[in-house]
């Protein structure tokens, strides 16, 4: 090795060393407050079921009335792609993996609902469904996190429960609730890794350090790491994306989470009402639910919590034209959110299940070639007519994995159309190499 050359400089060493002990803080302080994201599979829905309804069968029960509307209202790729418009090219691949999907993997994230779908019951009532709940999580193996490929419809492979709020009049029986539900899944075994709870209706940022406070005593009484339980924070008042010092709570919220945070999720209608919107306008595409997820979307970046979108109470029932009708609304809205890299949103009803699935496996496989492509020149540095820098090939890995993760795309064609293997596309896109999540 020749001898390095030298060349002239004016600073001394001094001057780089203080402005480096000067940042040392900021520098920590990025670490913490922004790790990027977990890496991990995030599903690209979560359907609500109300705990008294809630039962053994619930995601083979839905996966199979979403088929019976699929093969009702869209018996075959052709009738799919006249409803939702897709393109002759793509339509027969999305009603396969659709179907497939319906068979293997109907629901991703079921979330048991203990607030607005289930309301005030008496306390003893409430006790027997949460430790009901509890138990059919525990015996159905819900919240295993298995990629689509694995699941057998039987199970979520994110499932939780969505307790009542922490605002007084419903907080103690919030608390009892989750307790229950947490306790009796250590009883039956231990937390899946899967499990997914959400915080209703926050306002406060103090609301959120109590459920923090509260997961922290429930770690500690069952022996559990600290840290162990996340939780999602429900975006549904204007409260949470503004405070009254004119400050965007929802960052604060974040904070105040202290790693706990998973995601936020957007309240399409509480919001809405929140703002004053009448029930006929109020949409997941109404402006002031774009300002909302807009905030969000800036507020969580780069922290590692994750966005999920709202839903749509337009539901895909009655005649087939009625049904087509809805179908059309709620594709297009899903369509819309994916654009705006809002990858999961809410799902209302089983016949839901189809467009959302059609939505989701059409954006991933529709730009399947060219995400690949780019990748794969960006990689072997061959250039081309797109110059990709180091950001969007992480973006173009992760767009590849979260379409390897909902079964939109597979391992193979990946692999033939970018040479790489998911090991890479982890690497690239900065998740762990392995990972079953």
């Amino acid at each position: 090795m020749g001898q390095q050359e030298t060349v002239a400089t004016s600073l001394a060493d001094t001057v780089r060393e203080g402005i480096g002990a000067a940042l040392a803080q900021v520098d920590a302080d990025l670490a913490r407050r922004y790790p990027g994201d977990p890496g991990t599979r995030q599903p690209v829905h979560t359907v609500y079921v109300p705990g008294d309804a809630f039962a053994a069968d619930t995601v083979r029960s839905w996966g199979d009335q979403a088929l019976a509307a699929l093969d009702a209202h869209a018996p075959d790729a052709g009738a799919l792609a006249a409803v939702l418009g897709l393109p002759d090219a793509l339509a027969a691949e999305v009603h396969d993996r659709v179907r497939a999907k319906l068979v293997r993997e109907p629901i991703e994230d079921l979330r048991i609902d203990f607030e607005d779908g289930y309301g005030p019951r008496p306390d003893a009532e409430e006790d027997a469904a949460a430790a009901r709940a509890a138990a059919l999580v525990a015996a159905s193996g819900g919240g295993g996190t298995s990629r689509p490929e694995a699941g057998g419809g039987t199970a979520a492979p994110y499932v939780g429960i969505r307790m009542k709020c922490m605002e007084a009049a419903v907080r103690d029986r919030g608390i009892r609730t989750l307790d229950i539900f947490l306790t009796g899944l250590m009883e039956a075994g231990g937390l899946p890794g899967g499990l997914v709870l959400t915080l209703p209706k926050v306002t406060y940022a103090e609301q959120v350090t109590a459920m923090v406070r509260l997961l922290e005593a429930f770690e500690k009484a069952r022996g559990l790491e600290s840290g162990r339980i996340g939780f999602e924070i429900q975006i549904e008042t204007t409260q949470s994306i503004l405070g009254a010092d004119g400050r965007a709570t929802v960052a604060r919220m974040i904070e105040a989470a202290e790693g706990r945070a998973t995601s936020l999720h957007y309240g399409t209608f509480d919001y809405s009402a929140s703002c004053g919107v009448s029930a006929a306008h109020q949409s997941l595409d109404h402006p002031v639910a774009d300002h909302a997820k807009a905030v969000m979307q800036v507020a969580a970046a780069g922290t590692g919590v994750r966005l999920c979108d709202g839903s749509t109470n337009v539901l895909p029932v009655g005649p087939t034209d009625r049904v087509h009708e809805a179908w059309r609304l709620h594709h297009g809205l899903v369509s819309r959110s994916l654009a705006r890299a809002y990858y999961q949103g809410w799902d209302m009803h089983p016949a839901h299940l189809p467009t959302r699935y059609a939505a989701v496996y059409a954006f991933y496989r529709g730009g399947l070639e060219q995400a690949a492509a780019r990748l794969a020149a960006y990689v072997a540095k061959a250039g081309g007519d797109v110059m990709d820098e180091p950001a969007t090939a992480k973006a173009l890995s992760g767009y590849l994995l979260r379409g390897l993760d909902c079964g939109a795309v597979d391992t193979a064609e990946v692999a033939r159309l970018t040479g790489l293997t998911r090991a890479d596309l982890n690497a690239l896109a900065g998740r762990p190499t392995a990972t079953d999540a």
